[in-house]
């Protein structure tokens, strides 16, 4: 299956779904995408939505394999 292909049947999800999905609060999301942080997010129809592989590769790409050294 392509990149396309895929990005085409990731299911997309709100605000507030990311939020639980993600256990912080539902004002969480918005906050980053005032900021221009967080999730990368589509407007469709002037609500935000999330596609979940996008969210799942975000919070990969935040991983760390060990404590930063101070």
């Amino acid at each position: 299956m392509s990149d396309k292909t895929e990005a085409l049947v990731s299911p997309l999800l709100d605000s507030r779904e990311v939020a639980a999905y993600l256990k912080v609060s539902e004002s969480t999301p918005s906050r980053w995408r005032s900021a221009g942080t967080g999730p990368p997010f589509l407007r469709l129809g002037g609500i935000a939505r999330y596609r979940l592989d996008a969210v799942d590769r975000w919070l990969s790409e935040l991983e760390h394999d060990r404590a930063p050294q101070s």
